[in-house]
């Protein structure tokens, strides 16, 4: 198997931290507006600010020759973006030669289309984020959205030999009571399940507040149906996995607020812009765009070293009545 290249520098950050895995936000635009995640009415960045793909592919390579073993899609919503397949087939070419994997994080719209483009081209897995099973709920989450072609393209990944993992962020007084239901439908799906506490990034116009369900309490609740065992699954991301008592799903949780997971952290985020976020918990960041458009691939290295010079040792998320979101970008901008 092709290694990173010998001849530069590994992503290690200042704290000795190897960074292995790259999430890059293909677009921050997405056809839904989930409530905990955007502004109803937002505003997307022009068109000409962002990076092309096959600037993307560029530097998807080069973070690949520097060792990063995994890369994730992400947007907004990385399927609106036009010709996405084409640089899903490009990075793609990589997994087996330097990366382990390519993934992608979708709200499952577009998936249906998508699906065996995105298994032919080197994808086993993907993320699909669904709230709520109900559909009078999952309009009321996404501001309008419709269920009905999320769950065709479930059943499209599923036909074509994807792995799914669910991503279902827990919402106090709005989806906590169909968490075990979803746990319970995930297993007859063949897919697992991720539990994410709600993230304080960028003005939603909603009091995260109100909602906020610690993962701590939820677990407990599960517990009382189904026991859970901690096991050393893991996918490159932050998730900490439990078998669950009589099911084959697994269940994952995400803990940004009741138990951080920045001690491990091996990420790094590029955004459709060219921006590097070494932090999803704050706003310092390199900008890779101009120096690459002026001086390529060359021009960019320093700046990736001086990312890593940035990265913190923790984000400082806090959710609380007079806390302010963390960032001022919101979630769709990174890709969570």
């Amino acid at each position: 198997m092709e290694m990173a290249d010998p001849g530069r520098t590994a992503l290690t950050d200042a704290l000795g931290r190897r960074i292995s895995y790259l999430r890059i936000s293909v677009t921050d635009r997405c056809d839904l507006r989930c409530r905990y995640c955007m502004a109803e009415r937002m505003t997307f960045l022009p068109r000409d600010q962002i990076l092309t793909l096959e600037e993307i592919a560029l530097l998807a390579d080069l973070f690949i020759a520097r060792g990063v073993r995994r890369i994730r899609l992400t947007g907004g919503e990385p399927l609106v973006r036009r010709d996405i397949i084409d640089l899903v087939r490009r990075i793609g070419r990589h997994v087996g030669a330097g990366l382990d994997e390519l993934t992608l994080t979708t709200n499952g719209t577009r998936l249906a289309h998508h699906a065996q483009a995105l298994a032919d081209a080197g994808v086993r897995r993907v993320n699909v984020s669904l709230d709520s099973l109900d559909p009078e709920r999952f309009a009321h989450v996404t501001r309008n959205g419709d269920i009905r072609p999320v769950l065709e393209g479930l059943a499209a990944a599923r036909a074509a030999g994807l792995a799914v993992k669910i991503n279902m962020v827990a919402l106090k007084g709005v989806n906590e009571d169909e968490i075990l239901p979803m746990l319970h439908w995930c297993d007859d799906q063949g897919f697992d399940l991720t539990l994410i506490e709600t993230m304080p990034l960028g003005e939603t116009g909603e009091d995260r507040t109100d909602h906020y369900l610690p993962l701590t309490q939820v677990a407990d609740s599960i517990r009382r149906h189904r026991a859970l065992t901690p096991i050393p699954h893991r996918t490159g991301g932050p998730a900490r996995y439990h078998a669950v008592d009589g099911l084959k799903a697994r269940l994952g949780l995400i803990t940004p607020l009741t138990h951080n997971f920045c001690a491990d952290c091996n990420r790094m985020r590029m955004t459709c812009e060219g921006k590097i976020f070494m932090c999803l918990g704050h706003e310092d960041h390199v900008d890779l765009k101009a120096a690459f458009r002026q001086g390529g691939l060359p021009a960019v290295e320093p700046l990736i070293d001086r990312a890593l010079r940035l990265k913190p040792a923790a984000h400082d998320f806090r959710i609380g009545a007079d806390a302010a979101p963390a960032v001022r970008r919101h979630m769709s901008v990174t890709g969570g």
